[in-house]
């Protein structure tokens, strides 16, 4: 046992780079959630529809930023492993694969939003018997807000492309300050156009739409000028714009190692989504407290989603270069080490839970929901670092199916029947439904860990 411990633990070097990795995406992850917290705090200041409404609206979103982010995953593997290698032809390749795919995820989902929108909004609204707020004027606000920030969507996509690129090249400072200009953007203009403050226009809701709007727009021309003009550091760029065409090698590796990935991103959001509507069943009440926690525990995962930022580039890199034993002690420290950072946040999140629901202006019966659900969050955050973490190794290892297994896999066999069955054929409270859904993460922790204890799984998937 001492030598499995100590096998978990690094030395200064190895925390060192860590740090040097992790730390410019925690930065600026943290800073994103909370002023994304700040925003939602904001909103919450009109009132319980109004805040529903962008939070149901939100959810939506969430569908396509995740499905985005698979796709530039599923590339993303090939990037990382390609500069491991040192090859910059292969990196601009993959670069491009990104590009196209999040330009036709980004055209259906503009149009789906545009024709169904109003239809998948519906879905989240129950009448429900003395419930808070009014289902018809939190349609009416979500619909606002969403057709506003549709007009963002390609920025995101293509931000995210080029913010992942820079990241697998090594550069994890230039997407965190670009990161961080967004966000002061967008709650300085949040707080200009919600409330209409120094000669603004009262907008509401639109001003908060309008607001993430033009801070995409600013992220995405921040990374896109940056790249190009350090096109001679970056020399992949160079081979992406090149030809528009596509190594067949590489797109069948893409389309083999990468589609899981898509597919296991689209099953795992549309399972939130999904559980997320069977707890609106409850009323808008719940869709409220459930809109609260999300907001502060977004905060609290920024240290363990970071990490696994880490671990996709740290390991992927260290197979490209053909290091697969090191590779594998690297996890094991990796995945200890967001262990005890989990552990931290967890309490921390707990002990704040009484807090943070109280600074929005919505029912008392909705800041003490909030509450006993944050709690009950924090029970499970170290569950959840250590799949996230091992997650991300075993993608690096080109073990998509097996991810997809583990994780979108198990959400839908065990995360979204017990939601589905508790919150349809019983009377029980949601923060009831929502703790034994949660129990899933368990279950999913201890077979990820299973997973990663075999050796078969680091593999270098760009090796000539």
């Amino acid at each position: 046992m001492r030598k499995f411990i100590r096998s978990c633990i690094g030395d200064k070097a190895f925390y060192k780079m860590v740090f040097l990795i992790a730390i410019p995406i925690m930065l600026q992850n943290a800073l994103t959630n909370v002023v994304g917290l700040l925003d939602n705090v904001m909103v919450g200041q009109l009132g319980t529809n109004e805040m529903s409404g962008v939070s149901i609206a939100n959810n939506l979103m969430f569908v396509f930023i995740i499905v985005c982010f698979g796709a530039v995953s599923g590339a993303g593997i090939f990037s990382a492993q390609y500069f491991g290698k040192g090859d910059m032809k292969g990196m601009g390749a993959a670069f491009r694969v990104k590009l196209y795919i999040c330009t036709i995820v980004t055209l259906c989902s503009i149009l789906i939003f545009l024709f169904f929108g109003d239809n998948l909004i519906g879905l989240y609204l129950h009448d429900v018997s003395g419930d808070v707020g009014d289902p018809t004027i939190a349609l009416s606000e979500s619909h606002n807000y969403l057709n506003i920030m549709l007009i963002g969507l390609p920025f995101l996509a293509f931000s995210m492309c080029y913010a992942s690129t820079l990241r697998e090249a090594g550069q994890t400072v230039l997407p965190m300050i670009s990161g961080i200009i967004a966000v002061f953007v967008d709650l300085i203009f949040n707080y200009l156009l919600i409330f209409g403050h120094f000669g603004f226009p009262e907008l509401g809701v639109k001003g908060a739409a309008i607001a993430t709007v033009m801070s995409r727009f600013v992220e995405f021309m921040i990374n896109v000028i940056y790249t190009h003009v350090k096109s001679a550091k970056y020399t992949y760029v160079k081979y992406t714009f090149n030809t528009p065409k596509v190594p067949g090698v590489l797109l069948k590796g893409v389309f083999t190692k990468g589609l899981p990935l898509v597919v296991n991103e689209a099953l795992w959001v549309t399972s939130i989504t999904f559980v997320t509507q069977c707890y609106s069943s409850r009323g808008l009440a719940a869709v409220s407290a459930l809109n609260i926690n999300s907001s502060i525990t977004n905060v609290f995962n920024t240290f363990f989603l970071a990490m696994g930022s880490a671990v996709s580039i740290i390991v992927g890199q260290l197979l490209g270069s053909d290091k697969l034993e090191e590779a594998k002690t690297t996890t094991r420290k990796l995945i200890a080490f967001t262990f005890g950072i989990t552990v931290v946040t967890s309490a921390m999140l707990a002990l704040s839970s009484g807090f943070f629901p109280g600074l929005y202006n919505t029912e008392p019966i909705v800041k003490d929901l909030a509450t006993k659900i944050i709690l009950v969050n924090a029970c499970f955050v170290p569950f959840q670092g250590i799949c996230h973490s091992s997650y991300f190794a075993l993608r690096s290892g080109g073990k998509t199916w097996l991810t997809f297994l583990f994780d979108s896999g198990l959400q839908w066999v065990a995360y979204v029947p017990i939601a589905y069955a508790l919150s349809h054929f019983t009377t029980l409270p949601v923060i009831y439904v929502f703790a034994a859904a949660s129990l899933s993460d368990v279950v999913k922790c201890f077979i990820s860990l299973l997973f990663i204890s075999k050796s078969n799984w680091a593999q270098n998937i760009v090796k000539e």
